[in-house]
Order: C-alpha cells, then sequence, then structure tokens
C-alpha cells in the first residue's frame, strides 16, 4: 500500500502551472524593471500556454510589492522581478516586514545593466583619477545626482566616494532623466546612470562619460574604460533584475521555473533585446543567484554604513 501511494504521488512540477502565473514588479509601468518582466512573462506564456500578469505595485521603496510576494503562498503562481534595492534595504530599510533571504526562493539573476559615470562638459575632468583629484581639491564642493536616495546610481557615487576617499555631495532628483538633465545644464557636476538611458547625451555632447562602472567595458563605449581598470580594483556598481519566488516554494518548481526562465534569458532573441537595451543577460542557476544576493548585501551594506546613510 505504501509502495502504491507513493507512486501515485504526482510531483508538483508535473502539474505546474495550471494557471496564470503573476509577476509582481515593485515600480510603476514603463520602467526598464517593468519592460523585463513581461517580455519574461511574454515567453512563459509561449511555452506553457497560461496566461502571466505583470503586477505593478510601487511605493514604499519597493517595500509594498516585495512583501506581497514574500507573504504570498508558495505554490510557484507570485513571482517577484527583483531590483538591486532588493539587496540595499536590508540595510537602508533596517525593520523590513520580510527577512530578504529567509522569505524568498532566489530563481534566476535575469540580467546586468551596466552604468556610466558622466560629468558636465565644463568639469575638467577626462579620467576618473582626475576626477577624484578635482574633488579632493574641492572639498563638499562637487555634487552628484541620482534617480533617487538609496537607488543604484546613489549607491555607485557613495561607492565612488569611498574608493577615492573624497566627498561628493549626493543630489537626489525624481528618476534617471531629470538626473541627467541636471548634469547636462551644470546644475550638477557628475552622475552614475545606465548606458542606454546616458547614450543619447553622450552622442549629442551634453555630458561627458568618465568611466563604466561595471566590471567590463559596455559594448556600447568600447572604448571607455572601467573604474576597475582606472585604478579602483574591484569597482562594480550596476542595476540588475533577477527572478524570485516566496521561501517556501517546493524545490521541483523552483527548478522548474529556473530551468524554463534560463532558457528563455539566453535565446538568441532575448540576448538581442536586452544587448539592444543596454543590459547583459545572465540567466543563472539557483545557487549562482542566491550567492549574488549575499554577496550584494554585503558589499552594501559596507558602503551604506560608512557613508552613514538613512532612509528619507
Amino acid at each position: 500500500m505504501l509502495a502504491l501511494a507513493l507512486h501515485a504521488a504526482p510531483s508538483f512540477a508535473q502539474t505546474y502551472p495550471a494557471k496564470a502565473l503573476r509577476i509582481v514588479v515593485a515600480y510603476a509601468p514603463g520602467g526598464t524593471n517593468d519592460i523585463s518582466a513581461r517580455a519574461i512573462g511574454q515567453k512563459l506564456t509561449e511555452l506553457w500556454g497560461v496566461p502571466v500578469i505583470v503586477d505593478n505595485r510601487p511605493g514604499g521603496g519597493t517595500v509594498i510589492g516585495t512583501e506581497l510576494v514574500a507573504k504570498s503562498p508558495p505554490d510557484g503562481y507570485t513571482l517577484l522581478l527583483t531590483p538591486p534595492s532588493f539587496t540595499t534595504n536590508p540595510t537602508y530599510l533596517p525593520k523590513l516586514p520580510y527577512d530578504t533571504l529567509r522569505d524568498f526562493a532566489p530563481i534566476t539573476l535575469l540580467n546586468i545593466n551596466p552604468q556610466v559615470l558622466v560629468v558636465n562638459p565644463s568639469v575638467p575632468a577626462r579620467t576618473a583619477k582626475e576626477l577624484a583629484a578635482l574633488a579632493r581639491a574641492r572639498p563638499g564642493g562637487m555634487n552628484c545626482s541620482s534617480s533617487g536616495s538609496g537607488g543604484a546610481n546613489h549607491l555607485a557615487c557613495e561607492l565612488f566616494n569611498a574608493m577615492a576617499g573624497v566627498k561628493i555631495v549626493h543630489v537626489p532628483y525624481k528618476g534617471n532623466a531629470p538626473s541627467l538633465l541636471a548634469v547636462a545644464s551644470g546644475e550638477i557636476d557628475l552622475s552614475v546612470n545606465g548606458v542606454l538611458a546616458a547614450m543619447a547625451m553622450i552622442k549629442a555632447g551634453r555630458v561627458r562619460p568618465v568611466a563604466m562602472t561595471s566590471l567590463k567595458r559596455s559594448h556600447a563605449l568600447p572604448e571607455l574604460p572601467t573604474l576597475d581598470e582606472s585604478g579602483y580594483k574591484g569597482f562594480e556598481a550596476v542595476a540588475w533584475t533577477g527572478l524570485a519566488a516566496p521561501g517556501k516554494t517546493p524545490a521541483d518548481i523552483a527548478g522548474k521555473l529556473n530551468s524554463t526562465v534560463v532558457k528563455i534569458v539566453q535565446s538568441p532573441e532575448l540576448k538581442e533585446r536586452m544587448l539592444a537595451e543596454g543590459s547583459e543577460p545572465v540567466g543563472n542557476t539557483q545557487e549562482q543567484f542566491r550567492a549574488f544576493l549575499q554577496n550584494e548585501i554585503v558589499k552594501w551594506r559596507k558602503v551604506i554604513q560608512v557613508a552613514g546613510l538613512k532612509a528619507e
């Protein structure tokens, strides 16, 4: 009887998915995170034949959408598109209503979005070392814009402060576009922004690129060195997106999600699309993504604590 019962017990993954899936995006519609979720959702629908709904839940510094997924049934039908704040909020917002590692099952890292450090053309610095020397000569007299406090480009500025031993003042704006416009107008000295977002202004000569913040050079700006190459060894500050499920999602369902989404991310069609949008496709194992999340939490905890950053 026991043998028959074990033989009859179906694997969860054999019947999964049997209904619509939901990918929660903790931002408003239209941004890069939303676009990534919709691209993955469309391909999942094509492969699995079930609807995939993108549910935008902005607010609370991405906490509202993240908490929703943490407290959803762990059945593989509610997923979270994880942005960089997923690993910075544990330090930046210490009283979170969930545990970032315990309450989520990492599925895969979808892509990495390289960023570029740009300056107003009037800033007399063409290399990272020259920029650091200028900042040391003007302590507290230079500023760096971002799309908002605690975001990936803000923390990139703070990492440069820490590694270059300078004090460039952070000035938050409401989004990437106004942040870049402030640099182009001369209101702000420098900024770190996504390559795709900055390319139009770089080509128009309204901002000047100084260095990439990724470990590898960008295919869009192959002649531009990285900060790592420029003397700041190990400097890496990139935006990224991943996919996670609620923490107690059965291993076979999480594994099926991983294998399917990795196949999607590494398909020629999606690779080409991501590269055209300025991001680099990844698609790794659950274990590799978990290690990535743990490393990001540790790295940014140090930067946030050294800079004395507090949620506003």
